[in-house]
């Protein structure tokens, strides 16, 4: 009997510090703020007695760990002046150490694989910090405040006769076992991949508690692995039944009552460009010349905001997905297929609904007039970029001038943008020729050719003007109207400086007087390393020194297209921001006040979020479908560059069809070596034989593991 009490009692302690967590991350939102406890009650939405007693007990518990103050009876505070205590995101490295990203820090807070307590990659935790040895300052994690994810995907070992086992995961994403006890296996075999749910993580335990909710497959099998990334990233490849069934009864007919509304450009000359695979046709050009010889150039985006709305089923699972996730071998789409390869769809000879940015661009390509809203189009052809590349190449075949003078347009305001500080990296990018089976038969490079360059120019003027119109009044000055930029912060000037001396070394310079002249210097290094061995290093080194591109209601500009204001508006298939953005320009259209910015910054950092994930997902797929391909090629040497280097190793990459192994520093039998991290390399204590980011070496292919999605390379010669 008293054993059953005690069980009790830590199941209530162990309720109370999941709820101490959720107080904390409510009261965090709003530190400065004075809270009574039903106000705390209700902003985590416990609201009934027995929540309401659970809130009390635990408000007690956090003042007896000084986690909260009372400041008067019944009114409390988040307490900011425990000594040496930090709140930041976790970030787990290989050897299980950890480093804490706090706010207005510049450095991460060190932790040492022995003081991550229970933390799990990406959590939201508290730190003490201190100084360890004298050296810099170091920190041990007191409590996990917000869990990351609960959800991992592993290998089921199975303990025979035992009737449990335990979930390993993958190192980056769960540094320890899952304990998975009898009755929670949900059917797994040993060996099996599957997607396990931590339930509990008792204190002083080694391993938290699970339960198998999805069982993957064999692993390295193709099916098995594809579904493995994208459980491994929270990615659904299925529609619940209820949003397919909303998208299905989606009005699909054109209608009169609607067309009256809208400006129709059925009678325009219009087409797509699109890769030759596309399904889905977000974005038209319609041209047209007037009789004072300038060009009508409309831009046609797909109308998303017509059919999906706020509150309906398929708006709420579209902003949970925020981005299509393009794998190698398929698409994991943002909407229903019938909206994004049918109803929404631009495609020849139906008439669509669309929004639009329509210019007036002379010969010179000066817009001399603007015009945004909703239109009804009709495509008369769609082209693949090889199409229309036949055509800027030989100057034959239909839609010629159309095409032609698009491409001579689009030359001018490319050759605009570079002037006014865009970087033009124009790395290519790695596609695989796939079978019946989706197995790997070849690789090759997608090369961005004037065709591509032509549709890229026209989204980037109307994600530009479209941004600009909203934001900035007819005289020049800000509008502050709220809205989602797609924004892009100025380079590291630290990472800048490492990147000009190390450059130096080549022979190169670079001038960081001011933000122009590190654009020219950027966009000069990467011409003047075209064809050398050093090419991919440096432009590797050069992307390196960027911030990543994000969503922010905070228009301070993209730095990499040289642009003031800039939105994304021409992919709402595929892109939340995109349908926020068409939301928000027809609500200024029609006179709208601006909406509160607070709640956009919100939908923001989700998408930022969410892109994130598919970008990581594709990346790993990618990384699988390599790995696939080099696996019939064990035994075989290759000619590579080193393209990357760290303390236990470094990777090098096969140029010809991108795939990238690892050499192994203790695999390298000659001498010692050790990592400098100033010259990107690695060199051997008696011998001095070094190896060096951009290094062409010879290697052989050893090892192909599917599952870890990792070639391993040995050193022939160098």
């Amino acid at each position: 009997m008293a054993k059953k009490a005690k069980y009790i009692s830590d199941k209530n302690n162990h309720k109370l510090q999941e709820i101490g967590r959720m107080i904390l991350r409510f009261m965090n939102e709003k530190s400065g703020k004075i809270f009574n406890y039903k106000q705390i009650a209700d902003g985590i939405d416990y609201k009934n007695p027995r929540q309401r007693e659970l809130v009390i007990q635990s408000i007690h518990k956090l003042l007896s760990d000084k986690r909260i103050k009372e400041v008067e009876k019944g009114k409390y505070i988040i307490n900011l002046n425990i000594e040496g205590t930090l709140t930041g995101t976790i970030d787990f490295n290989q050897t299980g150490n950890a480093y804490v990203k706090v706010d207005g820090l510049d450095d991460d807070i060190f932790i040492h694989s022995k003081n991550v307590k229970d933390a799990l990659q990406g959590d939201t935790v508290l730190i003490v910090t201190y100084h360890f040895k004298g050296r810099k300052i170091e920190g041990s994690v007191l409590e996990v405040i917000e869990r990351k994810r609960e959800q991992f995907v592993g290998t089921f070992q199975f303990i025979k006769h035992k009737d449990f086992g335990f979930v390993v995961g993958d190192k980056k994403q769960i540094n320890t076992d899952i304990f998975v006890p009898k009755g929670k296996i949900g059917g797994a075999q040993d060996g099996d991949k599957v997607v396990v749910k931590m339930t509990d993580w008792k204190q002083g335990e080694k391993n938290p508690e699970g339960e198998i909710i999805q069982v993957l497959g064999v692993p390295g099998e193709h099916e098995t692995e594809i579904h493995s990334i994208l459980a491994q990233y929270g990615l659904p490849y299925e529609f619940p039944e209820e949003v397919e069934r909303e998208a299905a009864d989606l009005e699909r007919n054109i209608l009169e009552s609607e067309v009256a509304k809208r400006r129709d450009m059925r009678g325009i000359c219009t087409f797509t460009i699109d890769p030759k695979d596309a399904k889905d046709f977000d974005d038209a050009l319609s041209i047209q010349k007037l009789e004072n010889g300038n060009w009508e150039i409309g831009v046609h985006i797909a109308d998303v905001s017509h059919y999906v709305v706020p509150g309906t089923l398929v708006d709420d699972e579209a902003y949970r997905r925020a981005t299509s996730v393009y794998l190698v071998d398929r698409v994991v789409p943002m909407l229903p297929e019938v909206l994004s390869n049918d109803v929404c769809s631009l495609r020849p000879n139906e008439d669509k609904y669309t929004f639009s940015a329509v210019f007036e661009i002379n010969n010179n390509a000066e817009i001399k007039k603007e015009w945004f809203g909703r239109t009804v189009i009709r495509s008369d052809r769609k082209f693949a970029y090889e199409e229309a590349q036949e055509r800027i190449e030989t100057q034959e075949g239909d839609l010629l001038e159309e095409i032609m003078t698009l491409d001579r347009l689009a030359k001018i305001l490319r050759k605009q943008r570079i002037d006014n500080g865009a970087i033009t990296f124009d790395r290519s990018e790695v596609r695989f020729n796939l079978d019946e089976n989706g197995q790997p038969i070849g690789v090759y490079f997608k090369v961005s050719k004037d065709s591509n360059h032509l549709i890229e120019e026209f989204m980037l003027l109307a994600n530009r003007k479209v941004s600009e119109f909203v934001s900035l009044k007819k005289n020049g000055n800000p509008t502050d109207n709220t809205f989602i930029y797609r924004v892009h912060d100025d380079p590291d000037p630290v990472k800048l400086e490492a990147l000009r001396d190390f450059v130096g070394t080549f022979g190169y310079t670079m001038n960081l007087a001011n933000t122009k002249k590190v654009a020219e210097s950027l966009n000069k290094l990467l011409q003047d390393v075209k064809g050398k061995g050093e090419e991919n290093m440096i432009e590797t080194l050069a992307m390196r020194s960027m911030s990543k591109a994000i969503y922010s209601t905070d228009p301070i500009g993209h730095y990499g297209l040289g642009f003031d204001y800039y939105s994304h508006f021409t992919s709402p298939i595929r892109r939340y921001p995109d349908l926020i953005a068409h939301r928000l320009l027809q609500h200024y259209l029609d006179g709208g006040k601006s909406p509160n910015k607070q709640d956009y910054e919100v939908k923001c950092k989700h998408c930022s979020g969410m892109e994130r994930l598919a970008s990581d997902a594709e990346r790993d797929s990618i990384k699988f479908m390599q790995v696939k391909f080099m696996e019939q090629h064990i035994g075989e040497e290759f000619t590579g560059v080193i393209s990357g280097v760290a303390d236990f190793g470094f990777w090098v990459q096969i140029p010809e069809n991108g795939a990238e192994g690892l050499i192994k520093l203790r695999d390298l039998m000659d001498d010692s070596y050790s990592y400098d991290a100033k010259t990107h390399s690695v060199q051997g204590s008696k011998t001095g034989n070094k190896f060096q980011l951009g290094d062409q070496v010879t290697i052989k292919v050893m090892k192909a593991n599917l599952i870890q999605k990792q070639l391993d390379f040995k050193i022939i010669s160098s």
